[in-house]
């Protein structure tokens, strides 16, 4: 009988500071409700974001601000795991999330902030995985999120730091594009505003 395959994981974003969000709100954007007349309305931003990565993916982990306390019930009653960050730096907050899943045979990488990422974007992105393929969705001409990765690339997301992310890993490969039709590969909220932009 075969071994079953290593799971594909995603990884949620969630340990930035937020603070245009927050200056302008005295709010943290992760924990705030999608407003009515917006996709997912009614629910926290971090709870859709993760709800649309859990339904394509085997499992979720969460990397959050371990201040964040709110954000991390709300991650951790969908069924993900959350692991603390301190530093809130993409590239560390990237490199805890692998590490806590080594085994994995590819991680798809994707900003808490973006809740309107819809699941069959993240299902083709995965499709189009291999284990020496970095595949990233294209909308409008512009390069998106999330991105896969595959296991090839988990040494190097492990020493990820600071606030670069995997942009020295996704420029050293030329990564596949899939082209979408899907807005919320581009559509973050940093701050109140943006909550006026078409969903």
């Amino acid at each position: 009988m075969p071994s079953p395959r290593p799971p594909v994981v995603g990884l949620l974003l969630a340990a930035g500071r937020a603070s245009r969000f927050r200056a302008a709100t005295g709010r943290d954007k992760l924990t705030e409700t999608i407003p009515l007349g917006q996709p997912y309305a009614g629910i926290p931003v971090i709870a859709a974001a993760a709800s649309a990565l859990r339904a394509a993916v085997d499992e979720v982990i969460v990397v959050v601000d371990s201040d964040n306390a709110r954000a991390i019930g709300l991650a951790e009653a969908l069924g993900c795991t959350a692991v603390r960050c301190k530093s809130g730096g993409i590239g560390e907050s990237i490199a805890l999330g692998v590490a806590a899943r080594p085994d994995a045979s590819g991680w798809v990488v994707a900003p808490a902030d973006m809740p309107f990422v819809k699941t069959a974007t993240i299902k083709a992105i995965i499709k189009a995985m291999s284990a020496d393929a970095i595949v990233a969705p294209v909308h409008a001409g512009q390069r998106g999120h999330p991105v896969g990765f595959g296991k090839r690339f988990g040494p190097a997301l492990m020493k990820l730091s600071g606030d670069e992310g995997a942009r020295s890993i996704i420029a050293a490969i030329q990564p596949v594009l899939i082209e979408t039709d899907d807005q919320g590969t581009l559509r973050d909220i940093d701050h109140p505003d943006d909550w006026k932009a078409k969903g």
